[in-house]
């Protein structure tokens, strides 16, 4: 029964990195700290994501009175810029690094774990979903305040993301050429 339930989800996670067996547990940012964290972020490397097919793409994170994060995601694609507005959560105050995110008031927090920033220049984040426990889908990222980084920089990001036991070997480059003005 749980290979015939696999073959039907598959179809689901194509566009997606998936890899059997449960997520691994990287270790987080210590000592996270929220609003350093909040601002603008450029994506500069990420696992395949069939949500991020653009170039230019961008992560706006904003503290509202409330104490949730506004999520704004803006992207290029087929010359048309397109956003994304959700929520993050800090979902358990003593592991603060690790928040939920959600586009949809219909959709579960899915994982969105800091596991290293600066605050100024770089962040890793990782996020990953188990599938029945037989395997799961995850995505990283490599974010930067500005659109590029040095290779040495991205090099360093990616060992980190490995020694967490994290797969880059199907992490690509975003395009962050010809972007013009910043949303």
């Amino acid at each position: 029964m749980k290979a015939i339930i696999v073959l039907l989800l598959v179809p689901f996670v194509s566009a997606q990195t998936f890899h059997w067996g449960p997520c691994p547990s990287p270790m987080l940012q210590p000592d996270f700290e929220l609003n350093r964290y909040i601002g603008k972020w450029y994506e500069i490397e990420k696992l395949p994501a069939s949500f991020e097919r653009g170039k230019c793409i961008e992560a706006n994170y904003m503290l509202r009175p409330d104490k949730t994060i506004q999520v704004l995601n803006v992207q290029t694609y087929k010359g048309k810029v397109r956003t994304a507005e959700g929520t993050a959560v800090v979902r358990d105050i003593r592991y603060p690094a690790k928040l939920g995110v959600s586009f949809s008031y219909f959709t579960p927090y899915a994982p969105y774990w800091v596991l290293s920033t600066d605050y100024n220049s770089m962040a890793l984040v990782y996020s990953c979903t188990d599938i029945l426990r037989l395997f799961h889908v995850d995505y990283a990222w490599i974010l930067s305040r500005t659109r590029t980084l040095p290779a040495e920089t991205v090099y360093h990001a990616k060992e980190i993301l490995s020694r967490e036991k994290i797969d880059v070997s199907k992490m690509t480059p975003t395009d962050q050429q010809g972007c013009g003005v910043p949303v």
